[in-house]
């Protein structure tokens, strides 16, 4: 509790910046500032268009009153605040629990170092996708597919009729074809094979995504909030082609664009650099001549 109220307390921050203090303590105090204010800034846009935005400006008012209270001396008042502050971090954690374990998911999955890169038919498995999502957008079929990266997607495979089949694009379209029983849902990828179909994912709670995506869209933003996982949708209404990537979203994208994102992250990069190309040929050539 005591270490809260220091925050409100004019002589902690006179503390911090007098003139005798050693260089070094000023250096680790903005470093110390530099810090949170990095940390609240990531905090404000990870809240930024959900509806936690009307509760973190109650709590910013709440602690604004708390300021006030302790400066006029409203001790009844600040007392009262303080209890509910101390208390209120408890319930918060209870109340926000799924947007904490999202917050934590987002952060765990910024790292690759604990889980093994998969490998195997990249040029088969980006060709599959590019022909079928290319037929499915021309004829307007809905599709959704959440290909797993570093984190697993087993919680969500859970939710679908498991399959084990080979990626072909045959398969993907014929999935996704209408009035079908496995078309609606989502496809989940892992390594070499379609796991499930008619899978669930998580809807985005962001409220600034434009009417015209549908449920589709915000499956995969919302599944790209939560894993790595890189998510490919056809739009049933426009035969537009998105992708959903680590919270970012590719709106009706073309086919050229299409490939370069999966090449880029489809990809291992290793794979990158074992074909030469043509300007490093061509160079390889001149220098060969000039030898000569």
């Amino acid at each position: 509790m005591n270490d809260f109220n220091q925050f409100f307390n004019p002589e902690f921050w006179q503390k911090i910046f007098e003139l005798n203090e050693s260089p070094l303590r000023i250096v680790i105090a903005i470093l110390d500032i530099l810090i949170v204010s990095y940390f609240l800034y990531h905090a404000i846009r990870f809240v930024q268009g959900t509806k936690l935005v009307t509760l973190v400006r109650g709590v910013i008012i709440f602690i604004f009153i708390r300021i006030i209270a302790g400066l006029i001396g409203l001790t009844t008042v600040e007392w009262l605040l303080n209890q509910v502050i101390t208390y209120g971090v408890i319930a918060g954690v209870i109340i926000f629990q799924p947007e904490i374990r999202r917050a934590l998911e987002g952060l765990g999955r910024t790292t690759t170092l604990f889980t093994p890169t998969k490998k195997g038919s990249i040029d088969g498995h980006i060709a599959a996708y590019e022909k079928s999502f290319a037929y499915m957008s021309e004829r307007k079929i809905g599709a959704l597919i959440a290909i797993e990266q570093a984190q697993n997607l087993n919680e969500f495979v859970s939710t679908g009729i498991p399959l084990d089949a080979d990626i072909s694009s045959e398969l993907i379209i014929n999935i996704f074809i209408p009035n079908t029983p496995l078309h609606d849902g989502a496809v989940i990828v892992q390594g070499n094979k379609i796991a499930v179909t008619s899978a669930y994912l998580p809807l985005t709670e962001k409220s600034g995504i434009s009417k015209q995506f549908g449920t589709r869209h915000r499956a995969a933003i919302g599944l790209s909030e939560v894993s790595d996982a890189l998510i490919l949708v056809v739009s049933e209404e426009t035969g537009g082609i998105s992708i959903a990537h680590n919270g970012e979203f590719f709106a009706d994208i073309s086919k050229d664009k299409f490939h370069d994102i999966l090449t880029a992250l489809l990809t291992p990069k290793v794979q990158k650099v074992t074909k030469p190309s043509k300007w490093h040929k061509r160079k390889k050539a001149e220098e060969e001549k000039n030898g000569k």
